[in-house]
């Protein structure tokens, strides 16, 4: 399996979704407009709470070790990630679910997903989770905090290198061109699933989602 071109060929199928995703309306959306450092910092926890639950339950019903090792790898680095960002909340909030990331859920526990598809759900999170560590560096560079900045920023290399585990693993895992299909479907899923809220957020707010600004 060519990994640098299954990469490729995912962010072109998605491209348009990951591009407005990317866009300064992204934490806008995610944040209900409200762009306050508090709300940065809670839809941080709770994206990352989510993952590294939907992760957990991926690492314990799958048959492969090197995706299992993917899998809690990941799923490690984002229960730290909702930890350290959750402290940084207002009060007393706990990390909760967000349906931005919904889609990596019904890949999880119970709903009998292959390895193949299961990586490829989490490469689709990884990729979405990486447009939101970039617009949340550049807001807190904005807000002239360099330090949560350069967190976000570290977070986003993290990332980076968890996508080149996904991916090897699922260079073991998926056994020729239908089972790539399935895991380019699976991270199509998590990735459109990430913009139609990304759209309903925005249209419910009254803000025009297409142009990117």
């Amino acid at each position: 399996m060519d990994t640098d071109a299954f990469l490729a060929d995912v962010r072109e199928a998605n491209e348009t979704a990951l591009s407005r995703l990317g866009s300064s309306k992204s934490l806008y959306a995610l944040t209900g407009g409200e762009m306050e450092a508090s709300a940065v910092f809670d839809v941080a926890a709770d994206v990352s709470h989510t993952a590294a639950t939907a992760l957990e339950a991926y690492a314990a019903d799958s048959s492969s070790d090197a995706a299992a090792d993917a899998f809690s790898a990941l799923g490690e680095l984002e229960a730290e990630r909702a930890v350290t960002v959750g402290e940084r909340m207002d009060g007393e909030a706990v990390p909760d679910s967000h349906e931005v990331v919904g889609a990596l859920e019904d890949f999880g526990d119970g709903s009998g997903a292959s390895d193949v598809e299961c990586l490829g759900a989490a490469l689709g999170y990884v990729l979405v989770a990486k447009k939101f560590a970039e617009q949340a560096t550049g807001f807190f560079t904005g807000e002239a905090d360099p330090q949560t900045a350069s967190e976000f920023r570290s977070y986003g290399s993290d990332l980076e290198s968890e996508r080149e585990s996904l991916l090897d693993a699922l260079a073991v895992v998926a056994d020729g061109s239908e089972e790539e299909a399935a895991a380019a479907d699976a991270t199509s899923t998590v990735v459109q699933h990430a913009y139609d809220h990304y759209t309903e957020r925005l249209e419910d707010m009254g803000v025009n989602p297409k142009p990117v600004c």
